[in-house]
């Protein structure tokens, strides 16, 4: 039996262990509100007026970025007019940026909305958008509830700022 070694994922799966009411404050909040100097470790690729773009530490797949408000907002209906058109703006230069720098044959963009929906962080509103390459799924997901991430965050991240910033 071969095995994959990803042991980032223990951060992931352990931080189930507490109840999510016990969970503690916002990670958005708290890496909008660090300062720029904190960008590379938190992996903010892009900070605007009214939002940011950070990746997603436990990635569906490689360049899965997280786009939210800079304000602390769980609902569409919570965020002003100019906040959502903005929101989305940003998600189309994105994903610009992302077909620039990785190449992917397509994407999924969603939010999830509510723990029922499957968010993980109901508080705080984020749109997900993640690359999609043909033939990126497999059967390990299914046989070995492993999924392989083929870029490193780091890179994707330096790839991302270096587009962005240029």
């Amino acid at each position: 039996m071969e095995r994959l070694w990803a042991p980032w994922r223990s951060q992931y799966v352990t931080s189930f262990a507490q109840p999510v009411e016990e969970a503690g404050s916002c990670f958005l909040c708290e890496a909008i509100q660090s300062g720029e100097e904190r960008d590379a470790e938190l992996f903010i690729v892009a900070r605007w007026e009214s939002c940011f773009a950070i990746l997603n530490r436990y990635p569906y797949n490689s360049g899965h970025v997280m786009i939210a408000p800079r304000r602390h907002a769980g609902l569409l209906e919570e965020l002003t007019d100019q906040e959502l058109c903005t929101l989305m703006l940003r998600i189309r230069e994105l994903t610009e940026v992302l077909r620039r720098t990785l190449a992917p044959h397509g994407f999924n963009i969603g939010l999830n909305i509510g723990r029922a929906a499957g968010a993980g962080l109901p508080e705080h509103l984020h749109v997900h958008v993640v690359p999609r390459w043909h033939g990126d799924t497999n059967f390990l997901p299914v046989t070995a509830d492993v999924k392989v991430v083929s870029h490193a965050l780091e890179d994707v991240y330096e790839q991302l700022r270096a587009e962005l910033h240029r």
